[in-house]
């Protein structure tokens, strides 16, 4: 969502570094950089003349002008502007009851429904949560039924609507029903329109009078820009909007609603959704938004990420042969596999610092079946074959190169970088001898 800005406001600072020292010129040609660079990423106007003015008022102080890395001390001006800006710390769900009635507004197309169940699986995975997805969307019977297949593909429960058709006593009666069975959490999911009208405001208003809900979050599409945040600011006018979540964050969007959302409607940014898995959504930390948008890369993120996602047993095990030089190809295919269920690798390199000795791997531009290929060789394989590639002749080759729908060159490359990787590990073994 950030690269297109990222990119242009690391290559403004890469120019201040060129600079013996810093004076108020080269902090205001700098500010006219960021500036441009803010509007072209849809930015709201009177957000980009807050942000700038604020800067410039502390970056032209004597302190930093005259300070030993004064390059360094305006990065960090910046970093805390931007962390203000996009809301300045992580705001937590607040779920006071048992159960907590959590309501899920937005215009139609924004994602609710997908992302009420993140939303539940979320609370269950990371919060032992036990939740009830409420569909009430009674004017499109699709949005029920696709509540109930996420629900039943993620082990979640949706409630049954059975022949109730109206939205208020559809929720009213679920929530009912979620403190007679004890759970912990109600998501109501709602119905949408395709822009904001009387009719749908009533019908959110009358549900969430109807349930007291502890939360109320609208859920904005970012690919849409400055209109999720108009319709944010509509929807928080008629109703006690608690949040604001995030969805398609992995798209080709240019991050002016995340970068305006705080500022314009005055509530906090909570959540984002990274991809179109359900488990593809996380909490929206300000901090480290602010620190991957100048390029200092967001290494918390990524180790709660594989901390989540890989399993830490079979991980151990794989240090363990990497230590006794026992790696094998089935091995090999095993933990790509892994990294893959975290999310696309590029991704997860994104999280990298793009300045220092980690600059070059965070560029690496890698396909997202970029691992395809191997793992097909390797599967083409017998198990002898994976845990002892010396049986490989050539007629071998062949046969793996024929059923994995590669070539011969393919198959002798893949087999070249492994045992590259052996070699490598030998000599690591070497030298802690």
């Amino acid at each position: 969502m950030f690269d297109s800005l990222s990119e242009k406001l690391q290559r403004v600072f890469k120019e201040l570094r060129g600079e013996g020292h810093l004076t108020e010129f080269h902090v205001d040609e700098a500010l006219k950089e960021i500036r441009t660079a803010l509007l072209e990423a849809d930015v709201n106007l009177q957000v980009v003349k807050d942000f700038t003015a604020a800067v410039r008022e502390k970056a032209v102080g004597q302190e930093v002008l005259t300070s030993f890395s004064p390059v360094q001390q305006v990065i960090q001006i910046v970093r805390d502007e931007l962390t203000r800006v996009l809301g300045g710390a992580v705001a937590p769900l607040a779920l006071k009851k048992r159960p907590s009635v959590v309501l899920v507004v937005g215009l139609q197309g924004s994602g609710k429904t997908t992302t009420a169940a993140k939303l539940a699986l979320h609370l269950k995975k990371n919060f032992g949560k036990s939740v009830l997805l409420v569909p009430a969307d009674v004017h499109r019977p699709a949005a029920t039924e696709q509540l109930r297949t996420l629900a039943k593909e993620n082990g979640l429960h949706a409630w049954d609507p059975k022949a109730e058709n109206d939205a208020v006593a559809r929720a009213r009666t679920a929530v009912k029903e979620a403190k007679l069975f004890g759970y912990d959490v109600a998501i109501v999911d709602t119905a949408g329109r395709l822009h904001v009208d009387e009719a749908l405001m009533d019908e959110v208003a009358r549900l969430h009078a109807a349930i007291e809900a502890d939360e109320v979050l609208f859920v904005a599409d970012s690919m849409t820009g400055q209109d999720a945040v108009r319709s944010a600011a509509a929807f928080g006018a008629k109703l006690p909007l608690t949040g604001v979540i995030l969805t398609k964050t992995d798209g080709d969007a240019r991050g002016g609603a995340a970068l305006s959302l705080a500022s314009v409607v005055g509530k906090p940014l909570k959540f984002v959704g990274t991809g179109e898995k359900v488990k593809d959504f996380e909490p929206f930390h300000p901090d480290r938004a602010a620190s991957r948008l100048l390029g200092l890369g967001d290494m918390l993120s990524l180790m709660e990420k594989v901390s989540a996602e890989t399993d830490q047993a079979a991980a151990l095990r794989a240090a363990e042969k990497f230590r006794k030089n026992q790696f094998t190809l089935t091995d090999l295919r095993d933990q790509v596999r892994q990294l893959k269920s975290i999310g696309p690798l590029g991704s997860l390199l994104g999280h990298l610092p793009k300045v220092g000795p980690l600059k070059q791997l965070a560029n690496v531009e890698i396909p997202d079946d970029a691992t395809k290929t191997m793992e097909a060789i390797i599967d083409s394989m017998t198990p002898r074959e994976r845990e002892d590639p010396s049986v490989l002749n050539g007629s071998r080759r062949k046969r793996i190169a024929a059923g994995s729908g590669t070539t011969v060159p393919e198959v002798n490359q893949l087999l070249k970088q492994y045992l590259s990787m052996k070699k490598m590990m030998k000599g690591a073994a070497r030298m802690r001898g």
